[in-house]
């Protein structure tokens, strides 16, 4: 019945714009033409709820003197004509039937007419059957929910994508110049889309009256190669952003190195560095990601390197340059209790619900440690994960510990692999006391028992050909800049 009145409405809009706009073409009309058209227009009778009326035929009725030209009678006129040509008070063909609870039925006119105000009734009510859309850029000190509240946003809408976005956690980490992009349809919320940079994207859709699903959207784009090279005057930061790298990359390859040299004590002035780094691209514009490839510094008479090879940094000889991942975050006597799944539904209402973790049966206040070296990132209490730790682990890798009862580091502390971190617990929205861990390998999700992670120590022979092929492209890179 909705979409039965909604196109009653758009017809009875739509006769109104063309009237109007003929009304005006008819008074441009010399007399001669407007008489000879007459007999033309008379001799088609219709009515305003034909669906195949033309504006030509409703202009038949009319108590004037005015009428348009035979040619204006072969096409009907364009449905963008501007409301603004519309009269406060039309008078219209009495013999038209009108329905009595429309918003255009006037029973105090003489004829039925219509009104300024009944126009924009008409309107409204049309707004509401177009998508809507809302670009918000996200400032310093915004919280989502004050962002809901701001817009008028549903509590309701903001809770169910709180809940799906457990999956992702992106919505937890909102920083000022990303975009928010809401689209509401007949004053719902039907999607939103948060514009984390050019090429990653996570999009929350309305599914029926059961909630939102999510969906990550990541571009590959173009990953360009930088070379630098420079040389040591006072500090390697302020070097190394004299030769062109960023204090983000200067600070990383410090934490890369930092157990094969001490930057401010070591390294003296005259010493030498290149590094490699590759951007992304989207077209020509940058998205702001961006990997150290290698890295090769001259320390007076030694040199201390690292080379990206499949997901984990080496030195010249093959050995890992980082400490390798173990694969579990708590004692191996905690049994597995849900698996990694990136396809479970959800068993009531049938939306999608991955499992991006894995879950292990412990007690509240077991001891949670990291499973690699690297630095927290996020400490937070979310309303689903409950507390939670997110530690970056280089470039490549993130780990996440969901539903804790304490957190036993900081954001900003550097952390080994093998300290103890966190307690268990039961936080956010649980079943009971567990353990859900996460690992991310380049912005997605992987199951962390069985992901090709660097467990090992050194290069595998099976690989130290290919190893050695990428350690000379990398030389060839700086020998040609």
């Amino acid at each position: 019945m909705s979409s039965i009145k909604n196109n009653k409405l758009q017809l009875v809009l739509m006769w109104v714009l063309l009237t109007s706009v003929l009304l005006g073409i008819v008074a441009l009309l010399p007399v001669g033409d407007k008489v000879e058209a007459s007999a033309e227009i008379k001799a088609a009778p219709m009515t305003a709820e034909d669906p195949q009326i033309t504006s030509a035929a409703l202009l038949s009725n009319q108590k004037s003197n005015k009428e348009p030209a035979p040619e204006l009678l072969s096409e009907p006129v364009s449905e963008t004509a501007s409301t603004a040509s519309v009269d406060s008070a039309i008078p219209v063909a009495t013999d038209l039937t009108y329905d009595p609870e429309s918003p255009l039925y006037d029973a105090n006119a003489q004829g039925a007419t219509v009104t300024e105000s009944a126009v924009a009734s008409i309107a409204a009510e049309l707004a509401k059957a177009y998508p809507k859309t809302i670009n918000y850029v996200i400032q310093k000190g915004d919280t989502l929910g004050a962002i809901f509240a701001q817009l008028d946003l549903s509590q309701t809408s903001l809770y169910q994508i709180l809940e799906v976005d457990l999956n992702v956690l992106a919505l937890d980490s909102i920083k000022p110049g990303q975009t928010l992009v809401f689209t509401e349809f007949e004053g719902e919320l039907t999607r939103l889309e948060l514009q984390i940079s050019l090429a990653h994207q996570v999009v929350y859709k309305r599914s029926g009256d059961n909630g939102f699903e999510f969906e990550q959207i990541t571009l590959d784009g173009e990953w360009r190669e930088h070379s630098y090279i420079g040389k040591v005057e006072y500090s390697f930061a302020g070097s190394a952003k004299t030769a062109g790298l960023s204090l983000f990359e200067a600070q990383f390859i410090a934490s890369l190195l930092k157990d094969k040299i001490n930057f401010s004590r070591d390294l003296r002035s005259g010493d030498t560095f290149k590094v490699l780094v590759s951007r992304q691209y989207i077209g020509d514009e940058r998205t702001g990601e961006n990997r150290i490839d290698a890295v090769s510094i001259n320390n007076r008479s030694r040199n201390i390197s690292a080379y990206l090879y499949e997901g984990a940094y080496y030195d010249e000889a093959g050995l890992s340059i980082e400490r390798a991942f173990v694969r579990r975050p708590v004692s191996s006597k905690y049994r597995i209790s849900s698996s990694f799944n990136p396809n479970r539904t959800h068993p009531v209402t049938g939306l999608l619900r991955p499992h991006n973790g894995t879950d292990f049966a412990v007690p509240i206040g077991t001891p949670i440690y990291a499973t690699g070296d690297g630095v927290v990132s996020r400490v937070l209490n979310h309303k689903y994960a409950g507390l939670y730790i997110e530690i970056s682990n280089g470039q490549t890798y993130r780990t996440r510990f969901l539903h804790l009862s304490k957190v036993l580091v900081k954001k900003g502390q550097r952390i080994k692999r093998g300290q103890k971190i966190a307690l268990s617990g039961n936080s956010g929205r649980t079943t009971g006391a567990h353990l859900h861990y996460e690992l991310h390998m380049r912005g997605r999700a992987v199951n962390a028992m069985t992901a090709d992670i660097p467990i090992a120590t050194a290069i595998e022979k099976k690989q130290q050909a290919a190893f050695k092929l990428a350690l000379s492209n990398y030389h060839a890179a700086w020998k040609e800049s």
